[in-house]
């Protein structure tokens, strides 16, 4: 049986909720690391990452948190990742490649760029994985098998670095691809951000007294409507330019869908619904 080789010595997530705990417990699960550490503002976060095995050692203080670590995971959400930046650039070590799997990648990687100590050793990520439920109570080992994970490197990426998170997230059992950040926003806004948004819209539509009528569809239609309220804010306005492009494409459909409601034109409702019924049969 081959040996495992360890990718990385220490690991430091800073953020332990349900992505970081998944990764956490991922990395453990396939001797990725020899050390993983979490850093949380909530106690009752870290005792919970300890219980269940996503990480080694907990820390409130990042300076402790991210001292002679490899590897930085930045796994809060996306305005907060931001910040984080200024806030380990001090502590870490020359040497330390430092990713994320933020929503929004244009925006963490210009301030990566700005404010690491060495932007090189930034690789930008985001894992297609998760859930509408967040904690690191729901932290799963296998979350990220057979995903996506879009890698997000730029024209000043360091090459071992790059391929040492393309190395972890193969190891994960992620599929992977590499696009720019600019690219990555811009199908992020299509494919993930607007449906979101268009689930949150219509939940706030539907009288609260009509609820309880609710069926399976209006259940499979709006499930991420639960997903975190602060969580989506964050992300919509670290990539609104995309967004409110692609909304009013939005709009227009539905403009055009109702003008043909308002004088009954059928054959160009089917129109509009066959062409969505191809588009949605290619995703299965």
């Amino acid at each position: 049986m081959p040996l495992r080789i360890q990718l990385f010595r220490k690991v430091t997530i800073i953020g332990v909720g349900l992505i970081g705990g998944s990764i956490g417990l991922a990395i453990k699960k396939h001797k990725l690391a020899r050390e993983v550490v979490g850093i949380s503002q909530r106690h009752s976060t870290l005792m919970m990452a300890l219980k269940n095995g996503a990480i080694d050692h907990a820390y409130h203080d990042i300076k402790k948190a991210v001292f002679n670590a490899d590897l930085v995971i930045l796994a809060t959400p996306v305005s907060i990742i931001n910040g984080m930046f200024s806030m380990i650039a001090p502590h870490i070590r020359k040497n330390c490649i430092v990713t994320d799997v933020g929503s929004a990648k244009l925006s963490i990687v210009n301030t990566a760029q700005e404010r690491l100590p060495n932007p090189s050793l930034f690789v930008g990520a985001h894992p297609l994985a998760g859930s509408e439920k967040k904690g690191v109570q729901f932290a799963d080992p296998d979350l990220f098998r057979n995903s996506l994970c879009i890698i997000t490197p730029t024209e000043v990426t360091n090459r071992s670095a790059l391929e040492r998170i393309k190395k972890l997230w193969i190891k994960l059992e992620s599929n992977i691809e590499i696009m720019s950040p600019e690219q990555h926003d811009s199908i992020l806004s299509y494919i993930s951000h607007l449906p979101h948004l268009v689930a949150y819209a219509l939940m706030e539509t539907i009288p609260n007294e009509y609820l309880k009528y609710a069926a399976q569809g209006l259940k499979d239609t709006t499930r991420v409507a639960s997903s975190s309220p602060q969580l989506w804010s964050d992300i919509f306005l670290g990539n609104k330019k995309n967004i409110i492009n692609d909304l009013d494409y939005v709009v227009n459909n539905l403009s055009q869908i109702r003008k043909c409601l308002d004088i009954n034109d059928s054959k160009g409702l089917v129109e509009h619904f066959k062409t969505a019924k191809i588009k949605r049969d290619r995703i299965d």
